[in-house]
């Protein structure tokens, strides 16, 4: 069987496992023709009017556009010419649009890499900037119920009008991307987006709903608090085709795209099991570790404790954070990274805290890019390829060793018992 890893793949013996379960999506086909489907959306939206009525309305002077970095694979180019069109169809002039990439805590865009992602005419004719969460460039808009202050990007507070793009799927401890994201962390300041992560803490040994989730429901607050005005979102399959697209208000609608997204992605499953081999589903979901750790975090529940996680992260973009990388670096033991980010919370070391609290309880078995030192740090053995996996797992385990592979493990989520 073929695992993706990077741009590439490596291949699995399935022969060589006795008891293996494949956990794979339950997939929908792509829609035929996705931007006129875009387009319906625009014009049938879900709990607002049609987004040719609100730039009516509004008659704004400033539109921006948030949209997603380079870590989510956004289709762009399906989505963004149907949003120009109604706005300039209504008289909204080029150089009254910004778009503001979410980087979150992520490093910011090149040009060359704006032209990459969204195209040499998109980029040569709009203005675009990435959001930069330690910029002295942001406005406080207030608190949410749980205290938290809202410290957003000044192109949104300038807006006249904000509308965000991006994509539904599974996340390890929001819930699902997408929707209020976009704004929170997604153009927040790192104070901001600190205090929002601090609580994954206490969250990630027991993940509550997505309804009493407070990430989440701050989230929605934040970009409450930002007027948020109207979103385009995505469901994409495994493959990367849009199954679904949702618009409208961002709490509706996103709510609407997440319900098609879990019943594709959250997959039941009777009990756990000894061995997990897992791809994070190649490039980007592999682009660095920051990214791999989703792909981790969904192998460990499936995991028995004592058990083996076998991970494929290509990583050739390296940890993908600094504070990350150094928070590993500073730590000997998975017990010292979890004491550290429960006495002081600090964004990128909740990574770190991450790939700790798995590798307490299993080891992991890591095929990257990364060399011997750097795989330890990540408190994981290196292995050169699945032959080697299987030759330790069999070592470890015996023969009869019960297991699953996790062709795409950043989107496919498994829930233990709901059967």
């Amino acid at each position: 069987m073929l695992l993706k890893y990077g741009k590439g793949s490596l291949c699995l013996n399935m022969e060589e496992l006795v008891q293996a379960n494949i956990i794979t999506a339950n997939e929908r086909p792509g829609v035929k023709s996705p931007t006129q489907l875009v387009r319906e959306r625009l014009k049938a939206p879900l709990g607002t009017l049609p987004l040719s009525h609100i730039v009516r309305n509004k008659k704004p002077e400033k539109v921006v556009i948030v949209v997603n970095d380079l870590t989510r694979p956004t289709p762009n180019d399906i989505l963004l010419p149907p949003i120009l069109e109604t706005l300039h169809r209504e008289g909204v002039k080029e150089d009254q649009v910004t778009f503001l990439v979410a980087t979150g805590i992520h490093e910011p865009h090149t040009v060359e890499q704006n032209k990459q992602i969204f195209g040499e005419n998109l980029v040569e004719r709009y203005r675009f900037i990435s959001h930069d969460c330690d910029s002295e460039n942001v406005k406080n808009l207030g608190a949410t119920s749980y205290g938290t202050p809202i410290f957003i990007n000044s192109e949104v507070f300038e807006a006249d009008l904000l509308i965000s793009v991006g994509v539904i799927l599974p996340h390890y401890f929001a819930g699902f991307s997408g929707g209020r994201k976009s704004i929170l962390p997604g153009v927040a300041s790192r104070e901001t987006i600190e205090l929002n992560h601090s609580r994954m803490v206490e969250l990630l040994d027991s993940m509550p709903p997505l309804e009493t989730n407070p990430l989440s429901i701050e989230m929605v607050e934040g970009a409450r608090l930002a007027g948020l005005d109207f979103i385009v979102n995505v469901v994409p399959n495994s493959q990367k085709e849009i199954v679904e697209v949702v618009a409208g208000d961002f709490e509706k609608a996103w709510l609407e795209g997440v319900k098609i997204s879990a019943e594709m992605y959250e997959i039941p499953l009777p009990e756990e099991v000894d061995v997990t081999f897992v791809s994070c589903g190649g490039f980007p979901r592999d682009i660095n570790m920051y990214q791999a750790q989703k792909a981790l975090d969904h192998a460990d529940r499936i995991t028995k404790k004592g058990g083996t996680i076998v991970l494929l992260a290509e990583c050739p973009m390296g940890f993908g954070e600094e504070t990350f990388e150094n928070f590993l670096r500073m730590s000997r033991t998975p017990m010292e990274v979890i004491e550290k980010i429960r006495q002081k919370f600090v964004l990128g070391g909740h990574k770190a805290f991450g790939i700790a609290r798995v590798a307490l309880n299993k080891e992991i078995l890591l095929i990257s890019n990364f060399d011997q030192q750097q795989t330890a740090m990540l408190f994981a053995q290196k292995v050169n390829d699945l032959d080697e996996a299987l030759s330790f797992v069999k070592n470890k385990h015996g023969f009869s060793f019960s297991s699953v592979v996790m062709p795409v493990g950043s989107l496919t989520v498994p829930m233990i018992g709901v059967l």
